[in-house]
């Protein structure tokens, strides 16, 4: 946020980065895939919690009106919000919607984010007030992160068994069904070892067998920047792109 807009929230664009976002998203687009547009903040602007929620809608309103015409783009409000007030969270993502929606963007989803890092295994105990988010557009999706370590940290390439990752979406699955919600993974990661493997295919197995409310998993993370990081899936040598690859495929 603060590379695009690095006056204020309501300020103008850095036009040379927005060039440079928007040449990203186009070629994505115009190449038949789908671009999420996410704000990586953790609901902070220059390290303060976002509390302006008006300020916030016209963010997105701005942003929102660059890519109103690009269907393939997906907005996500932003990244795993933490240490806040829950009803601030819901609040923004709101005021989120809200905007995008008046910048007259309305064939594009939206991925809604919670609090405490937008953890699935924690979603029904931390973030049930979420069910109360309206679209008119109807086209909400919840992202929750799930990784399968220790504390669902996503920082050790050790998994706690071959089933944590079912274990871990169980009470999601159901939140989204009694509520009538679709949701995505938007992190997950596993190490490369056999345990993470089957702990991995595992939650894969339990998104497709469970396919009327999650529409699919982002693995975590791909790209030069992320060099040596544990779970990389930047081709040929990524950690995660060695280990992980086939068994993705298979879900494609």
């Amino acid at each position: 946020m603060e590379r695009l807009t690095p006056n204020s929230m309501t300020g103008a664009f850095n036009t040379a980065y927005l060039k440079n976002l928007t040449d990203v998203v186009n070629h994505i687009t115009q190449n038949g895939g789908w671009a999420v547009v996410d704000p990586h903040n953790y609901g902070r602007f220059f390290g303060n919690i976002i509390t302006d929620t008006g300020a916030f809608k016209t963010w997105w309103q701005n942003l929102a009106s660059q890519f109103k015409s690009n269907s393939n783009v997906i907005f996500d409000t932003n990244n795993e919000y933490n240490g806040m007030d829950q009803t601030l969270v819901l609040n923004l993502n709101q005021a989120a919607i809200n905007g995008i929606r008046a910048a007259g963007a309305t064939t594009q989803y939206i991925f809604v984010e919670g609090n405490q890092w937008s953890g699935a295994w924690s979603w029904t105990s931390v973030n049930d007030n979420m069910k109360a988010l309206t679209d008119p557009q109807n086209k909400i999706v919840y992202e929750m992160h799930q990784y399968l370590d220790s504390d669902s940290s996503g920082t050790s390439s050790t998994c706690v068994s071959t089933t944590i990752g079912v274990e871990r979406l169980t009470a999601a699955t159901s939140w989204l069904r009694t509520n009538g919600k679709i949701g995505i993974i938007g992190e997950f990661a596993g190490g490369a070892n056999s345990q993470c493997q089957a702990a991995v295919k595992g939650m894969l197995d339990h998104l497709k067998a469970n396919n009327d409310v999650w529409k699919g998993a982002l693995w975590w993370a791909a790209g030069p920047w992320w060099a040596n990081y544990i779970f990389s899936f930047e081709p040929p040598s990524g950690t995660g792109y060695q280990s992980y690859n086939s068994l993705l495929k298979g879900y494609a």
